[in-house]
């Protein structure tokens, strides 16, 4: 498997993480507190500071997909694989990075920090972009 086509399954697989652990926060807050399982506020604000951040960043993962992930399915669609390959894993651990960051804080340099990975995973797909699109143009 291509390094392209690992990023891409491991950015599902950290969606799927993300989206686990709001599942079982929420199931948690459903037996032990007795809580209506339809009852819950889609950011989880109402459960805890905590809650917030892991749905903010699960938020954040799917928001930013068709961007990241669309650009690694698009190069691995038409047999581009090897442009994005060399910086598929930094782009992913970029974007672990943001989302561990999320995580751990909301406070002014967490912010910033959190957005500077998110800046290596958009520079990282403008130069998949510009490749392709210069590939494109020779072909």
């Amino acid at each position: 498997m291509s390094a392209s086509a690992v990023a891409v399954s491991g950015y599902i697989t950290l969606m799927l993480v993300l989206v686990v652990l709001i599942g079982i926060i929420r199931t948690l807050e459903v037996i032990n507190k007795g809580r209506a399982p339809n009852n819950f506020k889609p950011d989880g604000s109402d459960v805890s500071a905590f809650s917030h951040r892991l749905a903010r960043a699960h938020a954040n993962c799917y928001e930013s997909f068709p961007i990241v992930g669309g650009i690694l399915l698009l190069a691995l669609a038409i047999g581009q694989a090897p442009i994005t390959d060399a910086l598929a894993p930094w782009a992913i651990a970029a974007r672990l990075a943001q989302t561990m960051t999320h995580l751990i804080s909301t406070r002014s340099m967490a912010v910033q920090i959190r957005f500077f990975f998110f800046t290596v995973q958009l520079v990282i797909v403008a130069w998949w972009i510009i490749r392709l699109l210069l590939l494109g143009a020779a072909s």
